[in-house]
């Protein structure tokens, strides 16, 4: 039986770049928003601000929900790798509510090798995913108001 997972991930912007988690495998450098699973007795935004806290080492604050995308792992590319997964993620938009000079993780994803600001107006040449937010970000001026995306990577 296929859980549902939900994730919370974050949307930080600075001077035209996106802060991202960076990752390397065969394939070379990948990307990915901060954030991730939400536990048991967790708001969205209590597991956004504890996995912020993890990988980035600040503190976030939590604004708007901007996307909301479902991952069904049988419908995309790494099927064959995660067949069986059925995650949502709740993409908020955030600000860092400290000093960003000391962006450090003090407990990392499996594999997570480094914290990237990626310049927007370049995402769609960077493995950052989901893949369909590269567009969305790099094309849309509006941030305002939630957007359902469906079953898309």
């Amino acid at each position: 039986m296929i859980q549902v997972r939900n994730s919370a991930k974050a949307i930080i912007f600075q001077t035209g770049k996106l802060l991202t988690i960076k990752y390397i495998d065969a394939e070379g450098e990948w990307f990915s928003l901060p954030g991730g699973g939400q536990e048991a007795g967790e708001t969205l935004t209590q597991a956004l601000e504890r996995e912020c806290l993890e990988e980035l080492g600040v503190e976030i604050e939590v604004g708007p929900i901007r996307y909301i995308r479902e991952y069904i792992g049988q419908n995309h590319e790494f099927a064959d790798h995660d067949y069986d997964a059925h995650q949502v993620d709740h993409m908020f938009i955030c600000n860092i509510a400290e000093d960003i000079s000391h962006l450090v993780s003090l407990n990392p994803d499996p594999g997570q090798v480094g914290i990237t600001w990626l310049p927007i107006i370049d995402l769609t040449s960077y493995r950052l995913y989901p893949k369909f937010i590269r567009g969305l970000l790099v094309n849309e001026p509006n941030l305002s108001g939630p957007v359902y995306l469906g079953d898309v990577n």
